[in-house]
């Protein structure tokens, strides 16, 4: 038989998680109803992190992650939202730089940027030229035959390369046959597959 006095097992436990991440010193954040912003030499990014599950706090040099309870639902979210977190602060000191490749082969293709809008003319011998709206926060620069893409924010550097790569697309043809078109090559500094 069990003592009635004697503790179980999980009496001793903790009953939440907590995460803290530490801020460099020249990395500023704050927490505005659940959105974070985080300010840095290259830029601010802010991100919603708003979760009935997970609480963030701000002290002066780290952000503080809390959950009630330790369960695998809560332990899912409270690392996803420190990993998003800790790539805002790597992008606040050091911007992320996805780089694209112009490959033409019959038809010259002439690619440029202006008021906003990445312009490519002549894809495959076209007659009207494709236009692709930039997102905000994110800088793209053309030189020579490579398009070059910076942001703070990771997920915005990889959205407007994926989108100018998707410009270029032609449904329905082999690309293994037909590779003209804007491909990226680097992804945050690694190089892609």
């Amino acid at each position: 038989m069990q003592d009635k006095n004697k503790k179980s097992e999980r009496d001793g436990k903790a009953k939440g998680i907590v995460i803290t991440i530490a801020l460099p010193e020249k990395v500023n954040a704050r927490v505005d109803n659940g959105i974070v912003i985080v300010n840095g030499p290259t830029g601010e990014v802010k991100k919603n992190l708003l979760d009935k599950k997970v609480n963030i706090e701000c002290n002066d040099n780290s952000l503080i992650l809390k959950t009630p309870r330790a369960n695998k639902i809560n332990k899912k979210h409270i690392k996803s939202y420190a990993a998003h977190i800790r790539n805002m602060i790597n992008g606040s000191l050091e911007a992320y730089v996805y780089k694209l490749k112009i490959c033409s082969g019959h038809f010259p293709m002439n690619v440029s940027v202006s008021n906003g809008q990445f312009i490519v003319k002549n894809l495959l011998g076209e007659k009207v030229p494709r236009v692709l709206k930039l997102k905000d926060g994110a800088t793209v620069k053309v030189e020579g035959d490579i398009v070059t893409v910076e942001s703070p924010s990771k997920e915005t550097a990889g959205q407007v390369s994926a989108d100018i790569e998707n410009l270029t697309k032609r449904n329905g043809y082999d690309l293994r046959i037909f590779q003209d078109g804007i491909w990226i090559t680097t992804k945050g500094g690694k190089e892609a597959a």
